[in-house]
């Protein structure tokens, strides 16, 4: 007689969650705090034929979580921070600016030798905020649960909704809905963290302090470099502009002369002369290839060769083609070679190449070393995710969330708004922000609740020292009066 086979359910994740105690000193004050890290387990409501059937298991995400000893919880602010990407981990916040540890990776002309190094960051924001890193589903050691699709989060809404679970989760878990809380989000982080801010009021309740938003962008529509929509040539102007005067191609002339001049001829005459076309006349066309040509420092030929419209992964390439060089697009003050300089775009960024193995080596350590968590997954510092990234809420529109961001604004009006902007950020472009926070739908009162701070550097700001403490200053201030406490 054969025996009865029964098939094996599948053990249910569980969060494996690893705490450990710490210290450090921040401006001669001593902070003892705790360390949380690992991954949460993710699940949704299962509905069948209208029969409630649990809570099913779809993901484990990834955090990393600082909270001072001691602290009043009514009183104590909290940031959840995250990347962008979409596909990057949240690493680039977590150990560059924000947490209590940093990467040492050097900068321009200076860069740390390999294995790198890792130091207590004097200027971390706990100081002023308990902090919650978290990894979106495939980076860091965030995954699909088992059985579940990864492209199930691979997209703007759902991206969305698991963050604000997990934020959710957190907060009700730890006893913190009545602290003052703040997003901090960098790149595609910002579009994500204005979208957040709106879905957090209308699903949970749950109003914010504070957007922190850096090397921000909210409308793709800015970026995007369209057959028919010139908007993106006339808002990356300026910052060709500033990277052509970093690298000496302005003579001596101040930066901010001469963006001065770039953002006057980018609101101005430049839209004419491309809503103009082949109507455009000879003496017209010559004046704007000689202004476009001597602001971005490429030749009259060259300008003149691409019908007046520059597009930035040419820009990188083309700018110091002469030298055999290209120029970061994350940070245009890096400079690389390449495999031929017949090329049309660059063939990897060097700005990237200069950090991607710093940052990649310490987080991995760090979270080994000395926060105790270990796993046999690869931390997915920049996972391959977004060529396959779902906009489906936006068929036949641009991507936006200023829509979000401002109805947020207005159903909250103590919300605070910090936007922070590279010069030489060839990624997302500090004109470009400027334009859609300009064209926010919130009523004049409410622009006073936004500042703007602006930095020598990149993408990446706190990659340069000099603007890594400053930044790190600002973000201090800015969480200190927008808490209400």
């Amino acid at each position: 007689m054969s025996e009865e086979k029964t098939e094996e359910k599948p053990e249910s994740p569980a969060d494996d969650l690893v705490t450990t105690q710490h210290s450090i000193t921040v401006k001669g004050r001593e902070l003892n705090y705790t360390a949380t890290t690992g991954r949460i387990v993710l699940k949704e409501e299962v509905m069948k034929d209208g029969v409630f059937e649990g809570h099913k298991p779809k993901a484990e995400v990834f955090v990393t979580t600082y909270t001072l000893d001691g602290a009043d919880p009514l009183k104590r602010p909290v940031t959840f921070a995250f990347n962008g990407g979409p596909g990057s981990a949240s690493v680039w916040l977590h150990m560059g600016l924000l947490g209590p540890r940093r990467v040492l990776s050097g900068d321009v002309g200076n860069l740390t030798a390999p294995p790198y190094g890792i130091a207590d960051n004097e200027e971390s924001l706990l100081a002023e905020s308990d902090l919650v890193f978290i990894d979106p589903v495939s980076t860091g050691f965030s995954r699909a649960a088992q059985g579940e699709k990864p492209g199930s989060y691979h997209g703007y809404q759902p991206d969305i909704e698991s963050i604000a679970e997990i934020i959710r989760l957190w907060t009700a878990r730890n006893g913190r809905w009545m602290s003052p809380k703040f997003l901090c989000g960098e790149s595609y982080g910002t579009l994500r963290a204005a979208g957040l801010a709106e879905h957090l009021q209308k699903k949970h309740g749950m109003y914010l302090n504070g957007l922190m938003l850096i090397s921000s962008v909210l409308d793709f529509a800015t970026l995007e470099f369209n057959e028919g929509h010139d908007l993106a040539y006339t808002l990356f102007l300026p910052t060709y502009a500033a990277i052509a005067n970093y690298h000496g191609l302005h003579g001596d002339r101040p930066l901010k002369e001469v963006l001065a001049e770039a953002e006057e001829f980018a609101v101005r005459d430049y839209p004419y002369a491309l809503a103009r076309g082949n109507r455009l006349t000879d003496v017209e066309r010559a004046a704007t290839i000689e202004k476009l040509a001597r602001l971005t420092g490429l030749s009259e030929e060259y300008v003149d060769a691409v019908d007046l419209r520059i597009e930035h992964i040419r820009f990188f390439t083309e700018l110091l083609r002469r030298d055999r060089k290209t120029v970061g697009r994350i940070d245009a003050r890096f400079t690389g070679w390449d495999t031929d300089y017949g090329r049309e775009g660059i063939s990897a960024d060097p700005s990237i190449d200069a950090i991607l193995g710093p940052y990649s080596a310490v987080l991995n350590h760090y979270l080994h070393a000395e926060l105790g968590y270990s796993s046999d997954l690869p931390y997915e510092v920049l996972a391959r995710v977004i060529e396959n990234w779902s906009y489906k809420e936006f068929e036949g529109r641009h991507v936006t969330t200023a829509g979000k961001l401002s109805a947020a604004m207005r159903a909250n009006p103590h919300l605070k708004v910090h936007v922070a902007f590279g010069w030489f950020d060839g990624a997302t472009p500090y004109f470009a922000a400027e334009h859609l926070i300009a064209h926010l739908q919130i009523p004049k009162e409410l622009t006073a609740n936004i500042e703007s701070a602006y930095y020598p550097a990149g993408h990446m700001m706190y990659v340069h020292e000099p603007s890594r403490i400053q930044q790190s200053e600002d973000l201090a201030a800015f969480v200190r009066n927008s808490s209400n406490t």
